[in-house]
This record gives structure tokens, C-alpha cells and sequence, in this order.
């Protein structure tokens, strides 16, 4: 496979074209806005929100809908935030319920304005999914804490089943495309959840399409192997609104399933990766994947 660079490629190919059955958005939309609740399908505009909210999958958004930090490819308001609301917690909680949910997503913009960086507010939305649907398993997405090691634990002690945090991109895009971040403390995050708690599986996501090559691309799949991480997924950026950076390359289909050998091969176990894969999709049919294979274990 022979890559081809391009400073910016607008026509959308064929393989990430699809038809939307927008039949489930109604009925999942009515009742988050009765529970005044934000989804990051909904904000940060993901092309996979007709699918996934029609068998009522959906990723909550907490610690408000705008965020303090700029990244390039993101569409989620950013600017300054509003005051939290003490009630969100219970509210993510109940509107679970609610929608029946099984295995119970939860990712939030970033709040560098909080001295906890929003990790109280993740450990008590944790204890009231608990609380409210004790047979249900939580999934958390956070944002980097500012590498604060203690704020992380907070979130761990409230005892997610899997610990996610998305590196995004590769390193050298870090100053154009996360600023505010850096890979280095992403992956200690990541290392140090698996050390709080190796009984939780530790998840990273990453996407594709940014100006990365394929070499930064096998070299980051290694570093996530080497900072614990047990679930990888990887997909194709697509713009989501003119504000955002623009595509560079769109990667064929088979370079997807390539780096997903790569990533068992480093070693990594499970792996979600293809074209239209968001850090969430999908997550309760692999979190069920994860309980068949603890059960042939034992």
C-alpha cells in the first residue's frame, strides 16, 4: 500500500459514505432535553448519531457543554464555562435508567477553570449510575486532569469498569491539533490508571486523517501498548464543520484492519478499528465481548 499525502482532500470516498435512518433521534433527543442533559454525539457532531441512538446508544456529556480548551478537530463549544450543575450526576443517572441502558457511557469536555479539573463530578456520576442501575457497567472517557495523578485516582476509586482517555492524534500534531495537551502526560494518565487499578480495563482512541504518517501511526499503537492500555480504537477524522481543520488524507479501508494487527501484535487485546469508528462506538458490544472472553477464562 503506497500512501499518498495531500494538503487537503475535500471529496468524500465512497467507503465513508452511508445512508441515515434517523427513525431513533427523536425519541433519544426529547428525553436528554427533558433531563437537560448533553450527549458528545450530539456536540462534537458525530456521524454515527443516527445509528447509534437508534438502539438507544449514547455517550453523556458532562461538566457543562462548553469546553476551556481549542482543539482543532473538535466541535464542541469552547470558551468559558458556565457554573456546574450539582444535580448532573443524579440526572445522567436517571435518564440511564430511563433508556434501558446497559453499559452506561460517560466523557466530558475539559474544565481547566475547576481545582479538581472535573474529576469529582465523574466519581459522582460513577456512584449514582451505581446507585440507580446496579447491573449496569460504566464506561468513563476524561479529559487529562492537567497530569494531576490524585484527581485521576479520585475517578478510579469510584470504581469504573473501563477508564478511557483518547490520545487523538500523534505527537508532532500536538501543538496544531491539541493545544493544551501533550501526548507524553496522556499516556502516564494512561499508565498510571492501569497501575491504580489493573482490574480495570484501561481504553484509548485515536484518529487518522490529520497529516500523520503511517510510521507516527505504528509508533503511537506501540506507546499505548506500553502504557497498559487494553482497548485501542482507531478511525477516520472527518471535519465536522468548516470551523475545523481540514481532512489531509482519507486512509483506505485496509490500512484500518493492518493496524489493528499491529495493535494485537504489540499487544494490545481488543481493538476497534475502521473508517467510520468513534472512541465510543460501539462500546456495549464490545464491553459483552470483554465479559464472554473473562468467562472462557475462568
Amino acid at each position: 500500500m503506497k500512501e499518498k499525502e495531500s494538503p487537503q482532500v475535500k471529496r468524500l470516498p465512497i467507503w465513508l459514505r452511508r445512508d441515515k435512518d434517523l427513525s431513533g433521534l427523536r425519541e433519544i433527543r426529547l428525553r436528554l432535553r427533558q433531563s437537560s442533559l448533553s450527549t458528545v454525539c450530539e456536540e462534537a457532531r458525530c456521524p454515527n448519531i443516527a445509528e447509534c441512538f437508534s438502539r438507544h446508544d449514547a455517550t453523556f456529556l458532562i461538566l457543562g457543554d462548553i469546553c476551556t480548551r481549542a482543539c482543532a478537530f473538535c466541535a464542541v463549544k469552547k470558551g468559558q464555562p458556565l457554573a456546574l450543575d450539582p444535580d448532573e450526576p443524579q440526572k445522567v443517572a436517571l435518564a440511564a435508567r430511563a433508556l434501558g441502558l446497559k453499559h452506561v457511557v460517560i466523557t466530558s469536555v475539559t474544565r481547566d477553570d475547576r481545582p479538581d479539573k472535573g474529576a469529582l463530578t465523574f466519581a459522582a456520576t460513577i456512584s449514582q449510575v451505581k446507585r440507580h442501575l446496579p447491573q449496569a457497567t460504566v464506561e468513563v472517557l476524561t479529559p487529562d486532569f492537567s497530569g494531576a495523578r490524585g484527581w485521576l485516582e479520585a475517578v478510579i476509586e469510584a470504581r469504573p469498569d473501563v477508564f478511557g482517555h483518547n490520545v487523538e492524534t500523534v505527537g508532532s500534531l500536538y501543538g496544531a491539533i491539541r493545544p493544551g495537551a501533550d501526548l507524553i502526560r496522556s499516556l502516564k494518565l494512561l499508565r498510571w490508571a492501569k497501575e491504580t487499578a489493573p482490574g480495570v480495563k484501561v481504553k484509548s482512541g485515536f484518529m487518522v486523517g490529520l497529516g500523520e504518517t503511517e510510521k507516527e501511526i505504528r509508533d503511537l499503537i506501540v506507546a499505548l501498548c506500553e502504557a497498559g492500555v487494553d482497548i485501542v480504537t482507531i478511525g477516520q477524522y472527518l471535519q465536522p464543520s468548516r470551523a475545523q481543520r481540514e481532512v489531509r488524507r482519507y486512509w483506505e479501508p485496509e490500512y484500518f484492519d493492518v493496524w489493528a494487527c499491529v495493535a494485537k501484535e504489540a499487544g494490545i487485546r481488543y481493538v476497534v478499528s475502521g473508517p467510520m469508528v468513534r472512541s465510543s462506538y460501539r462500546a456495549s458490544e464490545l464491553w459483552e465481548m470483554i465479559k464472554r472472553d473473562a468467562i472462557c477464562e475462568d
